[in-house]
């Protein structure tokens, strides 16, 4: 029995690691689609607490090697001692890691034959996505689906079911592989055996559902393209001012760095875009509550003629007289004054506030310049003229919830902006995996995304998820391209994620009547003499 456990929980770690090399900086995307083949092969035979614990051991191998950044960006930018660092990925990690856990034990308790491993594996997978984009303020870091971002033809499907739509494809082909592998083997799962035409029915499922994403995916990359071709278009300028965030907040730097925005700026303006864009956080001031430094911002836009999009703290008076902080994104006219501000929704735990500060009082905020950041008004939009999109920002992680992009666009944002500094993640494959994800927010609304980032990556995706500009890390750099501005809505804009929550609904009614039908053997058990 030890070696048993000791056999399915090196199947699990193996497929933790395949499912991060998946991911960037390694990238493998095609390991993703037979990853999770060795967690399966580990839960035949356990009970449903040892295929919790399987599931758990999976959940750790991965997201250990996938978060390994977050010790460096609490060690550097945190100022925590290594122990609390390390502790600090370990709970998240095994906090991340209840998901897969829970996957497996869904499976060991609903699975009664193995045929049925091929809806309920992709069902209860996607479920899980969800319920992690949301629980305790939501982690949906590198959902699966993200894993195939560059392979364009597949993603397309995400304007249809998100995300979530590519992950599920992904699990349905890993449990297709492991049946095969199963029958193969001639072994059965919960004592029921595989017959030829379950295995048949099940890779020719699997065969037909890529075949028509595939084919789906080329059909509206064609028909995107074309639209693409007679779309209007306008001219962005990014600029990318690499400030090492060990000085940004030095207020003896302050000058220098706004200097050096304004620099790059006054050289992408001879190029006669209609909108620039700088990053998060861009000035280390609160623009506006710093007259000098918000005016030389201010007249050197007014001199360009240029609107100027750019990210900086700002505050305010609230109740009582007590100041709210913001994460904000100022639209500054051509004559110099606000057209609009936008305020982050989603703050990041531990970098814009503290989480039960009772219980974590020993964790101080990366952000330790101001108190806990407010959040803002889901949805809102920046509006620069009759001529022009209207304008969805996302601030830094906030690009990851598909959610909040997809509020943006159905209040008819016709242009993403992505305002990023990760600068904390260092050359981790943290800025990488970033990246990958806010491509797909492109793809689900058909909408041009334009991401500026204090040290890259910056660049330009197009609605079908091309990557049409990008820059280098840690490098001073400028973009100006004319991106394209669709109106049409997609059916992912328009409905939402109906796929997640159909399994959502399923794996709770599910799991209901499993729980209900063991507490009634319990009962048959006890009941006898």
């Amino acid at each position: 029995m030890a070696t048993g456990l000791k056999k399915a929980g090196t199947l699990a770690g193996l497929s933790g690691i395949l499912l991060t090399a998946a991911f960037p900086k390694i990238g493998i995307s095609l390991l993703a689609w037979f990853a999770l083949v060795p967690l399966l092969a580990a839960l035949r035979g356990l009970t449903p607490t040892a295929a919790f614990r399987t599931g758990m051991l999976a959940g750790l191998a991965h997201y250990l090697t996938l978060l390994y950044w977050v010790v460096f960006t609490m060690r550097v930018y945190g100022y925590l001692p290594w122990w609390q660092c390390v502790s600090l990925l370990v709970l998240l990690a095994a906090y991340l890691a209840l998901f897969p856990g829970i996957f497996a034990m869904a499976l060991v308790r609903c699975c009664h034959k193995p045929v049925h491993l091929i809806l309920l594996a992709p069902v209860f997978w996607v479920a899980l996505e969800y319920a992690r984009t949301f629980l305790l303020t939501g982690f949906p870091w590198s959902l699966v689906g993200y894993s195939q971002f560059n392979r364009l033809p597949i993603i397309q499907i995400a304007d249809m079911f998100g995300v979530y739509g590519i992950s599920f494809l992904v699990l349905l082909v890993n449990a297709a592989i492991y049946l095969l592998l199963l029958f193969a083997a001639g072994k059965a799962w919960n004592g029921v055996v595989l017959e030829r035409r379950q295995v048949v029915r099940a890779a020719a499922l699997a065969l037909v559902l890529i075949g028509l994403s595939v084919l789906y995916g080329r059909h509206r990359i064609a028909a995107m393209d074309a639209a693409m071709a007679v779309a209007p278009s306008t001219r962005v300028a990014v600029i990318q001012g690499n400030i090492d965030q060990a000085v940004k907040w030095d207020p003896a730097f302050q000058i220098r760095t706004t200097k050096k925005y304004l620099d790059l700026t006054r050289s992408a303006v001879a190029r006669q875009p209609d909108l620039v864009v700088w990053p998060e956080t861009a000035t280390p001031f609160y623009f506006k509550a710093s007259p000098k430094l918000t005016g030389m911002v201010t007249d050197a836009v007014r001199q360009s003629g240029v609107p100027l999009l750019v990210g900086s703290p700002s505050v305010q008076r609230g109740t009582a007289g007590r100041p709210e902080y913001y994460n904000s994104a100022y639209l500054v006219a051509p004559d110099g004054s606000v057209a609009g501000r936008y305020d982050k929704v989603h703050l990041v735990p531990f970098g814009e506030y503290v989480p039960l500060k009772g219980l974590l009082s020993f964790v101080g905020k990366m952000v330790a310049q101001v108190g806990d950041f407010s959040a803002g008004e889901k949805g809102r939009t920046l509006a620069w003229g009759p001529d022009h999109p209207k304008i969805g920002v996302q601030i830094c992680f906030e690009i990851i919830f598909p959610g909040l992009c997809r509020s943006l666009v159905k209040n008819n944002a016709g242009l993403l902006v992505n305002l990023t500094n990760d600068a904390w993640f260092g050359r981790s494959s943290a800025t990488y995996q970033h990246f990958s994800m806010a491509a797909l927010r492109a793809v689900e609304n058909r909408r041009s995304l334009v991401r500026a980032a204090n040290t890259g990556i910056s660049g330009v995706v197009d609605p079908v998820g091309r990557v049409v500009r990008r820059t280098d890390l840690f490098a001073d750099a400028v973009i100006v391209d004319d991106v394209l501005v669709l109106s049409e809505k997609s059916f992912y804009t328009r409905m939402g994620d109906l796929l997640p929550l159909v399994c959502l609904f399923v794996m709770g009614t599910l799991m209901g009547l499993a729980w209900r039908a063991a507490g009634n053997d319990n009962k048959k058990k006890n009941a006898r003499p």
